[in-house]
């Protein structure tokens, strides 16, 4: 294994730890110090594909597109989007953009049975992860919730502890893995956050929006906890009250603002990862977001194929040869 060095050695950046055949050991720690016995179990566990980034990025993009190559199935680790409802503002992967890929903890959770912690998520993705697995396809992890993704991947795992505050702590991951993180510049990705959510308003949000608090009245957060938290839910909760020009305005100007925080808080949770002995291989996708504002789909196309795909299908290949070979 060997560092990999990328803007600046002193970053969290600079500290992704690229495997030799792409694939994922236990996180700071080399495979041989685990004994023959614990290797030997270690290796026999699943193989996962963990796909991790900012908001808006491409990670559910490119979970489909590797299912697309891969016999693969997508588990969804978005604490939001793993709730029933509001699909245009949760911004859950339309069906068709699935394109006949099979998806899990999708919209699957009542939004009135409570919040999900991590340690249920750990539970419900693991028993998916198994099942995935024990039908000889690959799990694919995509999402942008990192204390989900930390509680699913650790080994063991704590319940309750919150891994991205004081000093980083290492510990084994629970599956082999390969981990790709799709990063994109951050004052391209603000832009294109803000041409988002446009989009989604363009696709009807706020008409969602308002036949969600119709049904559920204006303090359904207070019974919804997790899906009460969907950026849009509390922004236009406020406007509905107040129906104004002005009201409308100030919830887009917030939805704006609390999305582009949402990315930069992700960000900082997976360079957290990165120092606690993560094997993130990063993929840059500032090239096809850039295109796509400027009108290029084509020049997009492209550039996702060459930046972002063709990286991590071939990482994603060397690491199930590995894997593969480990089970002989």
């Amino acid at each position: 294994m060997r560092i990999l060095l990328s803007r600046g050695s002193g970053s969290a950046r600079g500290l992704l730890l690229r495997g030799a055949a792409g694939g994922c050991l236990p996180a700071a720690l080399a495979e041989e110090e685990l004994g023959d016995s614990r290797r030997r179990e270690w290796r026999k566990r699943e193989g996962v594909v963990v796909i991790m980034g900012a908001t808006g990025t491409g990670k559910s993009k490119l979970s489909v597109d590797v299912a697309g190559r891969f016999p693969a199935e997508v588990i969804n680790s978005d604490k939001i989007q793993i709730y029933r409802g509001l699909d245009i503002t949760t911004n859950k992967i339309p069906i068709a953009e699935r394109r006949g890929v099979p998806h899990h903890l999708l919209g699957e959770l009542d939004p009135a049975a409570g919040e999900l912690q991590p340690v249920g998520f750990r539970s419900l993705a693991g028993a998916v992860v198994a099942g995935i697995a024990g039908r000889g396809r690959v799990p694919v992890v995509a999402g942008g919730s990192n204390s989900y993704i930390h509680a699913l991947m650790v080994d063991p795992y704590i319940a309750g502890e919150n891994p991205f505050t004081g000093a980083p702590a290492r510990s084994l991951l629970r599956y082999p893995c390969c981990m790709l993180w799709v990063s994109v510049d951050s004052e391209v990705l603000a832009e294109h956050l803000d041409r988002r959510v446009d989009e989604m308003l363009d696709s009807g949000m706020v008409e969602e929006l308002k036949g969600y608090f119709a049904g559920e009245g204006l303090d359904a957060a207070e019974w919804h906890p997790g899906l009460g938290k969907a950026i849009g839910v509390p922004e236009f909760r406020e406007h509905l009250r107040r129906g104004t020009a002005a009201s409308y305005g100030g919830a887009l100007a917030a939805i704006k603002r609390n999305t582009r925080r949402l990315a930069a808080e992700q960000v900082r949770k997976i360079e957290r990862l990165v120092e606690m002995g993560w094997p993130l291989q990063m993929v840059d996708a500032t090239a096809a977001v850039a295109a796509r504002l400027a009108g290029g789909d084509l020049t997009a196309a492209a550039a996702w194929e060459s930046g972002v795909l063709e990286p991590s299908l071939r990482a994603v290949e060397r690491f199930l040869h590995e894997y593969a070979s480990a089970q002989n």
